[in-house]
């Protein structure tokens, strides 16, 4: 079952995968204030690889006097390696655009809506926050070869999340579903369905004087049975992961991030490595 998990990996773009952590999912930040972000991150199963190459847009917005974020994702990846299941090879080359994702996040207590200047005094305590992120199935997809970098379905992620800060420290709590459209052109005519798949994520972040922050972070993420017209193909998941994430101020407008993460459980087999390096420039709200 490992390598037709990684072809729900690399059917699902990894900014709604579960699996995915993602520390500062609810902060505050000065209303009017847009990032652009660029990177490349790189997956790996055994002998599978999955690079993808983003750009990320988000602009600060405020939502009934707390601040929100509304973001697009434009990713571009390339899946390559070769493997096995019995007798039958099977190898993966693809390349092409993936699905974007759209991703709406509204603090609901705790981050009021500031200008910049406003912001300068501003002293975080408790935050809680909701999101809701979904692709769009608009990358490339051939219904012939079961590897592909487009998913062909859509994937909807509601969470809920909290923030609190105790000194120069953050400690984080969000909670996720990932739920999942039908593909009716798997492997030619046939219907890939999927369960949802429920997920909590924690991260504990140092922030640095010079406004770098580091974070250790861990996700746990059960769910996700898949089935091929209605027969199961895969068994229920249940997996941790541990990552970390470094982020560097190189001047007011610019920064660059570092991540990582591995699987330490993994029960059906389908854990992986990842990496990946961003610039982000930040510009508005008066900068």
């Amino acid at each position: 079952m490992r390598i037709f998990w990684f072809c729900l990996l690399a059917i699902c773009c990894q900014q709604v995968n579960a699996q995915e952590i993602e520390a500062r999912m609810y902060s505050n930040a000065p209303i009017g204030i847009n990032f652009i972000t660029g990177g490349i991150a790189q997956a790996k199963s055994g002998s599978y690889k999955l690079t993808t190459e983003a750009i990320n847009v988000t602009r600060i917005v405020d939502v009934f006097g707390q601040s929100g974020r509304i973001s697009l994702l434009l990713p571009y990846a390339q899946l390559t390696g070769s493997g096995s299941i019995g007798s039958q090879s099977m190898n993966a080359s693809a390349e092409g655009l993936s699905d974007p994702v759209v991703k709406v996040s509204a603090n609901l207590y705790g981050a009021p809506a500031l200008s910049l200047d406003e912001f300068k005094n501003y002293q975080q305590d408790l935050i809680i926050g909701a999101s809701l992120a979904a692709s769009i199935p608009w990358g490339k997809y051939n219904s012939d070869q079961m590897l592909n970098v487009g998913a062909n379905r859509s994937v909807i992620q509601p969470g809920i999340g909290a923030s609190q800060a105790i000194g120069p420290w953050r400690l984080e709590l969000a909670g996720m579903a990932t739920i999942y459209t039908s593909n009716t052109s798997f492997m030619g005519s046939n219907t890939l369905s999927q369960n949802p798949m429920y997920s909590t994520e924690s991260h504990v972040i140092y922030y640095f004087q010079n406004t770098a922050w580091i974070s250790a972070d861990a996700t746990y993420y059960m769910g996700g049975q898949s089935y091929v017209n209605g027969m199961p193909v895969s068994g229920s998941q249940e997996n941790w992961r541990f990552g970390s994430t470094l982020s560097y101020p190189i001047n007011k407008h610019n920064s660059i991030r570092l991540t990582g993460s591995t699987g330490i459980y993994s029960r059906t087999n389908n854990s992986y490595d990842a990496i990946g390096i961003s610039w982000q420039y930040r510009w508005g709200g008066g900068l």
